[in-house]
């Protein structure tokens, strides 16, 4: 099942052969996390996906408010099999008509929610290796930073891990700086300098990487900074970390030849769980 403008449907039925997401990727999402019936962050989604859709001039529905796309979500989520924890994505499309005009910028929504394992953040203590995937680039551009359902790098680099036995790549901008993972944004710790790449280099404008950001600055004698990172780099780490929303931090053990420590994602998972009282 899934909402379907406020209408809990059968999956199957939502979808149209002229849907723009569909044939333009002129869409855009958020994955949310729900604990014990509470979205997870869902301030920063909410104020994410009303600027995403303002970059791409959609028209922004009078009802859209807060309140009123939690309580969509939670009620999808009351209908399915009981789970203390989901995932659940909200997809906004432009309604059908034009080519790449379209006759207007009214919007419908998706909101799907499948049950997941862990209510709180899992420490991934396993080998997890990655390497840098160069076939195809991120635009230093606003629209990088957003979650539109064009999403081909990411696509063809994922198949490229797992052709190549990597558990994810690290994706580079035109100007050749490592900008995130194929699902999350990078942070890397060098000494006691903890850095992620800007929102300016192309970076989504990850909700984890917000709260990581405002959870190390608290944290004694780390200095924490936003710039360009280098695939030199990366060898020269102490630790790197993906985060996003789901997962919440994934430490990465090895790049190339380069093997890595872990103890301060573990403890900023620690702290994470803590923040959101799981």
């Amino acid at each position: 099942m899934v909402n379907w403008n406020g209408n809990i449907v059968a999956e199957e039925t939502v979808l149209s052969a002229s849907n723009r997401g569909f044939l333009l990727g002129d869409a855009v999402f958020e994955t949310c996390k729900v604990v014990n019936n509470k979205l997870l962050f869902f301030e920063d989604h909410y104020f994410r996906l009303m600027s995403s859709m303002r970059i791409l001039r959609m028209r922004i529905p009078m009802q859209f408010t807060l309140e009123f796309l939690e309580n969509e979500m939670l009620t999808l989520v009351n209908r399915l099999e009981k789970s203390d924890a989901y995932r659940v994505r909200i997809t906004v499309y432009r309604n059908e008509g034009g080519l790449y005009l379209p006759k207007d910028n009214s919007i419908s929504y998706i909101i799907q929610a499948n049950p997941i394992e862990n209510e709180g953040y899992f420490f991934n203590e396993n080998s997890y290796e990655v390497d840098l995937y160069k076939d195809f680039f991120i635009s230093k551009q606003l629209l990088s930073t957003i979650k539109t359902t064009n999403k081909m790098v990411h696509i063809t680099g994922s198949v490229f891990a797992e052709e190549n036995n990597l558990q994810n790549c690290l994706l580079l901008n035109n100007e050749k700086n490592v900008v995130e993972a194929l699902n999350g944004n990078l942070f890397m710790l060098t000494g006691k300098k903890l850095v992620t790449p800007p929102v300016l280099d192309g970076c989504l404008n990850g909700v984890m990487r917000k709260q990581i950001l405002a959870l190390a600055k608290k944290m004694n004698e780390i200095e924490v900074t936003e710039e360009s990172i280098s695939a030199f780099e990366l060898q020269k780490a102490d630790e790197l970390f993906i985060t996003n929303v789901i997962g919440g931090i994934q430490p990465i053990t090895k790049y190339r030849k380069k093997e890595f420590t872990t103890n301060f994602s573990k403890n900023l998972v620690e702290k994470l769980n803590e923040l959101i009282e799981v």
